[in-house]
């Protein structure tokens, strides 16, 4: 799976995407930004800048990855969205396994 959130800077991506795979929860992260999101946010309409981190993951671990970003998120209601990946050379895929197998 291929797991998306987002924070207001650069560092806060960094911590989360350096604990979730220091953890095993994700086998590697990109950190990519700033980007401008567009947004309904408590009833209203805004724009700003964000950086959007994308995490690996697979199926058994992706309830943990979820709860780790909601816990450990600066944003008290963050989004976390999953997208299954539906193709990828086998040994990614072997990778993503291998590196998040649970101990």
């Amino acid at each position: 799976m291929q797991v998306s959130t987002a924070t207001e800077n650069r560092d806060q991506a960094v911590e989360l995407a350096r604990t979730a795979v220091r953890d095993r929860l994700a086998a590697g992260a990109q950190i990519v930004g700033p980007v401008t999101s567009v947004f309904w946010h408590n009833g209203e309409f805004g724009t700003g800048e964000e950086w959007q981190l994308l995490l690996k993951t697979t199926t058994d671990r992706y309830p943990q990855l979820e709860k780790h970003l909601v816990d450990n998120h600066p944003w008290q209601n963050p989004e976390v969205c999953a997208l299954p990946i539906v193709a990828a050379p086998d040994a990614c895929l072997e990778w993503i396994r291998s590196y998040t197998a649970a101990d």
